[in-house]
């Protein structure tokens, strides 16, 4: 694997140098392959290296590097040794390669690329991630697709570097919301209509309540009246409000289970209503809670520059940043965490700002530990009914797209369950097309362009999986371990295992910044080079020892694939 060279690599030139081979190791790279012209497979870049203890006005960066190279010797690993552009660059022997890399995909399967030296620095630790949090007794909108999508993925990479992965949804189940529900139900529910389709009843009595309570004051009066008795524990409300609550986790696990996610733990508002009275008494002992003239209470998080944010409403009752302190409070106290992540749209990056320095202000030191991971919005997601509102519409949009797709295409092959498979598939396309670009960025959907079979999308990526497990039917007898090196040196093998020496790189850059479209482009460049090796290594038609060794190859090539797409969500399908 990639460290088993860096490692070799990092020891020689550490004796010219005169650095601890640990701190070269951190300079060298493995090359992105060039599709016009063989590369090497790693490079040493001279100045974040040497410029500290080796600086010489008198060199360019160029010469430093011809001058390094030129102290170096090739050896049992490397058997070339250049300059290029202000970086020393090496090939490792071509056999050494083949054998090392194939031999480590065998040896750690899932876990490949994931147990190296680049990756062991990294603190492991207990790492809490909140995501999706729909708001209960509503329909599962489609704005919260790519909280659940994206704090997925970032759980799934935790989990992949050896972290305690604790997902949390923390649901909105609490405030005014609920007051306007509990009396839009007594003038527009229907008990039939709940049973029967629980949550677009309750979404449309939300609508109707809304409607008329910006007609009707007493309305709106009407619904902070019965959020007060929720608060104060009063029967019948709470009834009412565990009734929708539990209805609603009913339908949310449906949509779950559709996109492969499970939660450690559901969670919401309502868990901490009694608790944030307790933030709310620590806020006074610390002397920053200031009651104004119209009731409210406020704290003031800039240090004497009034920039206040309320706590509490002038009737006592507790607002959606108390409950946020109080849960933040909880966990600390629950799980001692390491780190804390929350998955919301970039619109509430103002309001992490304040939950942390509310945190900070307590004494509480894990608020350093706490991050929000910020996105941007979906534009123009329409089904064929028109705009959509609903993710369970959006899912059910992508597997009827993709089983017509299917049924339109003469390779596809005959399945057992096609829905099934369209699931997957169409899931793939969702968050493929999601992920390609920044978080922050908002960006517009675009149906045709997310399901294409061919090009950078999650389709692409599941027809080249599809088409590399179909050739496990073909092992005569499946040795891992034995195979043929000289079998194995067409440039399209070589071109595809110096890409996966990148592989623990782009798990470290996507730990950096949580971005996920490092990993979809690594993904994309294995998928095309895996189809060329495909194209230029038939299996049929081989002699024995070609065809395992190159069956060998292309086993290997789509364990990673399939485990990476798993990070980032993606269910594999083995037939298309």
């Amino acid at each position: 694997m990639a460290c088993l060279f860096r490692r070799a690599i990092a020891e020689q030139v550490s004796r010219i140098v005169g650095l601890p081979s640990e701190t070269v190791a951190q300079s060298i790279r493995a090359v992105p392959v060039h599709r016009k012209h063989e590369s090497p497979d790693f490079q040493l870049f001279v100045n974040s290296l040497l410029d500290d203890i080796h600086a010489d006005a008198n060199f360019t960066v160029q010469e430093k590097a011809q001058k390094l190279a030129s102290k170096l010797n090739c050896d049992t690993v490397i058997s070339e040794i250049g300059a290029d552009r202000g970086s020393v660059t090496f090939k490792v022997h071509r056999d050494l390669l083949i054998k090392t890399v194939l031999h480590k995909i065998t040896q750690d399967g899932p876990r490949f690329g994931l147990n190296t030296d680049l990756l062991s620095r990294i603190p492991k630790g207990k790492t809490i991630v909140e995501f999706s949090s729909p708001n209960i007794a509503k329909k599962f909108h489609v704005g919260h697709l790519r909280s659940t999508i994206i704090g997925n993925y970032i759980a799934n990479l935790k989990e992949a570097i050896g972290n305690e992965v604790i997902r949390i949804n923390y649901l909105g189940d609490w405030g005014l919301q609920f007051g306007l529900l509990g009396t839009g139900f007594s003038k527009f529910g229907s008990e039939k209509e709940l049973r029967d389709n629980p949550l677009e009843h309750l979404f449309n009595v939300y609508v109707k309540i809304n409607e008329a309570a910006e007609q009707d004051e007493n309305l709106r009066s009407s619904a902070m009246e019965f959020l007060k008795r929720l608060e104060g524990g009063e029967a019948q409300a709470v009834s009412l409000w565990t009734h929708f609550r539990e209805l609603s986790i009913q339908e949310y696990a449906k949509i779950y289970k559709r996109l492969g996610i499970h939660f450690e733990e559901y969670s919401g508002e309502s868990f901490y209503r009694e608790k944030s009275q307790h933030v709310l008494q620590m806020l006074r002992n610390r002397g920053v809670l200031k009651e104004m003239e119209n009731g409210t209470g406020v704290v003031d998080l800039s240090e004497g520059l009034s920039t206040y944010k309320t706590v509490v409403r002038s009737d006592g009752t507790s607002l959606y940043i108390t409950r946020d302190v109080a849960a933040a409070i909880d966990r600390i106290e629950k799980y001692d965490f390491d780190e804390m992540i929350y998955v919301t749209d970039k619109s509430q990056q103002t309001h992490f700002q304040h939950l942390f320095k509310i945190l900070q202000i307590l004494g509480e030191k894990h608020s350093i530990r706490c991050h929000h991971v910020p996105f941007g919005r979906v534009q123009g997601m329409k089904t064929r009914k028109g705009d959509v509102i609903f993710l369970e519409d959006v899912l059910d949009e992508a597997r009827t797209r993709m089983l017509q797709n299917m049924a339109a295409t003469s390779t596809s092959k005959h399945l057992e369950d096609p829905a099934r498979t369209a699931e997957k598939i169409g899931a793939a396309a969702l968050i493929v097309q999601d992920f390609k670009g920044p978080l922050m960025s908002d960006y517009h959907f675009d149906w045709d362009r997310a399901l294409q079979s061919f090009g950078d999308t999650g389709v692409f990526l599941q027809y080249t999986h599809a088409r590399l497990h179909s050739l496990q039917g073909l092992w005569e007898t499946k040795d891992l371990t034995d195979f043929n090196i000289s079998c194995l040196q067409e440039p399209s093998v070589i071109s595809t295992l110096q890409h996966l020496l990148r592989y623990d790189e782009v798990i470290l850059q996507c730990l950096d910044d949580y971005q996920p479209r490092y990993l979809v482009n690594y993904l994309m460049g294995l998928g095309h080079l895996a189809n060329v090796a495909h194209r230029a290594l038939p299996v049929k038609g081989s002699t024995s020892e070609v065809a395992q060794a190159r069956l060998l190859f292309f086993n290997n090539v789509q364990m990673v694939l399939a485990n990476t797409m798993k990070l980032l969500g993606i269910t594999p399908v083995t037939n298309m």
